[in-house]
């Protein structure tokens, strides 16, 4: 288990880890083979590395792992083999739980040489990525502030934003991995926070637009209109966006299968909310969507896509799946 290390100490031996371990190809291990995460994992293979990986779905790993890599037992192992550790989880907790373990197994902190880095994906209080950066720092390990954007389709292409924050070193240990999970690397500050106050706008911006996006099919349903023809002008039209584009689709195939769940929106609206809670700032229209979100998931639909809000509209019939007569 690492040691306490004076503020001295840890630097000196941070730089001198960091000095050394630029001469080679990193070992990159990645946490999470969910829909983003798997796809970074492949970003990175196809970039030349031969990622280590961790899920809690054992076979997850394995079947990565087939194909090149390797899948580790546990986080412990991951942490000690790996020069820059990937997280690419759902929330704060469970980011702890990578890290620190859950309490009946440690996390990859503990085996994480001085010098390494820690990579963080989720979406999470900014506050808390602060925090987060100073706890590992005691522990001689790196960090970066970036969440992810772009849906596992560009995950998986290599195309996807990653919106970064981080000290020179950590950027520096980084090296061009990266590059190879993401299209465009913003750099946003040179400490933790910066990232994930950006990455809360954007979603923010992406949980409004798919609570109108439904509100406005909806109303066409209500009224009788083609949703399909309804759908090939607003996306010829002003009023198009990027979410009623893609989520809209969704609902014309009736196919609910979760890229991004409901309970994804009433965790990350209730993050904005928080932030924005915490200097008195108005966000009328953020409320009123969390709480869209909020009603379909208590209405049976939380592990449903996102796009399924459209289903607490009253007096619609939403489009059946393709090939489903009834």
């Amino acid at each position: 288990m690492n040691q306490e290390k004076t503020p001295a100490a840890t630097s000196a031996a941070t730089s001198a880890a960091t000095s050394a371990a630029s001469a080679a190809t990193p070992v990159v291990g990645l946490v999470g083979l969910g829909a983003m995460g798997a796809g970074m994992a492949q970003s990175l293979r196809r970039a030349g590395h031969a990622p280590h990986v961790f899920d809690v779905r054992r076979e997850a790993a394995e079947a990565f792992a087939r194909d090149g890599g390797s899948a580790c037992a546990t986080l412990a192992e991951l942490g000690a083999q790996c020069d820059i550790v990937v997280s690419v989880v759902v929330n704060a907790a469970q980011t702890e739980s990578v890290l620190f373990g859950d309490g009946t197994s440690p996390g990859c902190a503990a085996s994480m040489k001085p010098g390494s880095l820690f990579v963080m994906c989720s979406t999470v209080d900014p506050n808390w990525s602060v925090a987060l950066e100073a706890r590992l720092e005691k522990l001689g390990i790196l960090y970066l502030d970036a969440p992810i954007s772009g849906g596992a389709a560009k995950a998986a292409s290599g195309q996807m934003t990653m919106m970064t924050a981080g000290t020179p070193a950590a950027y520096e240990r980084a090296g061009a991995v990266l590059d190879a999970m993401a299209a465009k690397v913003y750099r946003l500050g040179d400490k933790a926070g910066a990232g994930s106050k950006v990455k809360i706008i954007n979603q923010l911006l992406a949980g409004v637009h798919i609570a109108v996006a439904a509100e406005a099919m909806a109303l066409g349903l209500r009224e009788g209109v083609d949703p399909a023809a309804l759908y090939e002008v607003i996306t010829h039209s002003a009023g198009n966006s990027w979410m009623f584009e893609n989520r809209m689709a969704h609902v014309l195939a009736g196919d609910y299968t979760p890229l991004s769940a409901v309970d994804i929106f009433v965790k990350d609206l209730g993050l904005v909310l928080d932030v924005a809670r915490a200097s008195k700032f108005p966000l009328p229209l953020s409320s009123t969507a969390h709480q869209m979100f909020m009603q379909a998931s208590t209405a049976g639909f939380a592990r449903e896509d996102d796009s399924a809000v459209i289903k607490i509209f009253p007096g619609i019939e939403v489009p059946a799946p393709k090939g489903n007569a009834s």
